[in-house]
């Protein structure tokens, strides 16, 4: 997978988690837990993601750090 697409994917799970987060805030308390187990799912991937695209661009040389 390249570094673009994964980027792509990072970012549409970002989103995700923030409209999710956004609609647990809003809910009534009887819709938070499986709200709740959608987030904690959600926040997993986008975790999973980035470290996957993190470990793509050290791996490239694109890291963004300065020597």
């Amino acid at each position: 997978m390249s570094i673009r697409h994964l980027a792509l994917e990072l970012y549409e799970a970002i989103t995700r988690v923030a409209a999710l987060e956004k609609r647990y805030e809003n809910a009534p308390l009887e819709e938070r837990s499986g709200i709740e187990a959608e987030l904690w799912k959600a926040r997993r991937d986008r975790d999973h993601l980035k470290k996957i695209l993190e470990a793509k661009k050290e791996k490239s040389g694109l890291s963004g750090r300065a020597s």
